[in-house]
Order: structure tokens, then sequence, then C-alpha cells
């Protein structure tokens, strides 16, 4: 049969559902796994777009993936394997809230260094709660960086037109962790009915309503919801890439005195100077230093899945109970 062409927007259980034009698909890939996709936890992901035969009416095989222009991607803890959440998108909204759950920055980072080739967007919910001095010049830190911000209420619909403008014409994707409300936003904004759901009062954290990456097409855009969560790690990437998520760090990074310098205790360290001297924001540079340490913790490659699996359950069970 003759091969078709599709779009890749949900997938549950290697189920996926392809969109081709008006008609739709669920499909599975052919045979175990894509010759071209190794050392990923997922071959596919939402946004990928695939060559695909059918099989019938409403089903078919999955050839090949074509290749992303970016993607968003974390480190799978359970499957010890880098995970691809979304991919070929314009744009990535990170969602984070005033209140409950609190603001974090240091998970804006990582949604920073886990964006590859994609612009990345910051939206702050529940702006109708007032941040203290120390969170406002935080967040107000990314506009100085080059990152478009913005504050919003889902709630009171404050600022929720301004964010509709932004997004005209594209295909953009908003993580965030759980209870920012990412769903209640997306609501907000295309009128659909997403499922949504109270942060849990005990803990001051959202729990889980989305589970699975979901397109959602709208009149002038599209959005993917992706599930939240409470915590996220970057990627095992090579270590010098991460600093590609500071781009701070770049006009000193280029007067090291070592050309490979990771910015942590290697002597003539420019980056570290600027630290010292308030010219980088001391949490972002504590930031970075965290995520570092996080690549040297992740189990090397020889290690069997099981006990880098249970490995790497402890840790995050610990890691629950960290801010990022």
């Amino acid at each position: 049969m003759e091969n078709h062409t599709g779009l890749i927007c949900r997938g549950i259980n290697n189920i996926y559902t392809v969109e081709e034009g008006k008609a739709t698909y669920l499909c599975r890939i052919k045979g175990k796994q894509l010759y071209q996709v190794t050392d990923e936890y997922n071959p596919l992901a939402v946004g990928d777009r695939v060559t695909f035969v059918p099989t019938n009416e409403h089903e078919g095989l999955i050839l090949d993936r074509l290749e992303r222009r970016n993607c968003f991607q974390r480190w799978n803890a359970k499957g010890g394997n880098n995970q691809t959440v979304v991919a070929n998108m314009d744009l990535i909204v990170c969602v984070t809230s005033a209140d409950t759950p609190p603001f974090r920055p240091r998970f804006i980072d990582r949604v920073i260094a886990c964006s590859q080739g994609v612009d990345v967007m910051i939206v702050m919910n529940k702006c109708d709660f007032l941040l203290t001095e120390d969170e406002y010049e935080r967040f107000k830190l990314y506009k100085t960086l080059g990152y478009s911000i913005l504050g919003v209420s889902a709630k009171t619909g404050e600022n929720v037109q301004k964010l509709y403008k932004a997004l005209e014409g594209k295909t953009v994707a908003f993580v965030g962790q759980s209870g920012v409300g990412k769903s209640t936003l997306i609501n907000r904004l295309l009128g659909s009915d997403q499922r949504t759901s109270e942060v849990c009062e005990k803990y001051n954290r959202g729990r889980h309503t989305t589970n699975h990456s979901l397109l959602i097409s709208g009149p002038l855009f599209n959005v993917v919801d992706t599930p939240g969560v409470r915590e996220i790690q970057i990627p095992h990437r090579e270590k010098a890439t991460l600093q590609e998520a500071f781009i701070e760090f770049a006009p000193f990074a280029k007067n090291c005195e070592y050309e490979q310098c990771l910015h942590q205790d290697e002597p003539g360290c420019k980056v570290k100077e600027a630290v010292e001297a308030d010219t980088i924001h001391y949490d972002r540079y504590e930031s970075y230093l965290r995520m570092l340490a996080s690549l040297d913790d992740k189990a090397p490659v020889w290690v069997g899945k099981n006990e880098r699996s249970n490995s790497w359950r402890t840790r995050m069970d610990k890691d629950e109970s960290q801010e990022y």
C-alpha cells in the first residue's frame, strides 16, 4: 500500500493517534522498534511527523519518524534514558504559579535546559497573588535575559488575551508543575474542556490530572497539554551543552583560562568571578551547579536496567522534598 505522512497528536501504551488532513488513524510501530531511533526511552512523541501505511480505514502501521526540528526532552528515571515529551514545537510555554504551588525559579531553569532548539516563554499564572520582592526580582530576571514573560490569571482572565495574541499562528507546548493551572489556562484560551483538579493542601503541590501529552487544535493556534510534574530531571547530554541554557554565561565563559571550563572549581574561571561581582545572579549559578551535579549522579550505561531504575527511584524520593 502507498505510504502516508501524518502528525502524532497523542500516544498511549504504544498506540499513536496520527492525523493526516481530516483523517485520523490509530497506529502502532511496524516491528519492534524504529530502526533510526536508539538510546531513547520513547521512539515517538506528540508533534513528531511520521510515515505510515494504513491497514484499514482507521488503523495503520508507522514506518519511520521524520527528522525533528527541535524537542522538549527530560531524563526518565524509571527507564534510565532520555524521554522526549514533545517535538517540533514553535514555542515551549513554561507555566509557573505565584501561589499553590509556590513560585520555583529553579524548576523554570530546568525547563529551559530541557528545551532543545526551541524558544521558551514563561507565564506566571495566578498573578492575582503577590510575589515577594525576591521572587519578583527572580521572575523579572528572565526578561532581562531575553525570555518573554507574562503574568496571567486563568481564574479572572487577566492578560489571557495578551497570551492569546502571543500564541497566534504557532504550535506550542504547555509545560509546568502539577497544580499551576496549565489545563485551566488552556481551557480559557481555547474554550476546551480539559479535566482539572485542586492542589494537594498537605504538601502544597498539584495533583496529576493530565496523564499524557495531547495536541489540541484551536482556531488560530495549536496547544499541546503535557502531564504536570512535581520535579523534572534534565536530559543526559554532554556537560558542556548545559551552558546553552544559561545564556548569561557566554560573554564571560569565552575568557575563562581553560577552554573546556565547566565553571565549578577551575582556576581563572570568569563566570565564577562574574557571580562574585553580582553580574550573574547567584541563584541562577546555583541552579546550574545542581544540574551539573545531577549529570554526575546519573548511573553509567553499563549498570543493569533494574539496578539503574531502583537507584534513581531512591534518588527521586529524596528529590521530592527539594525545591527546584
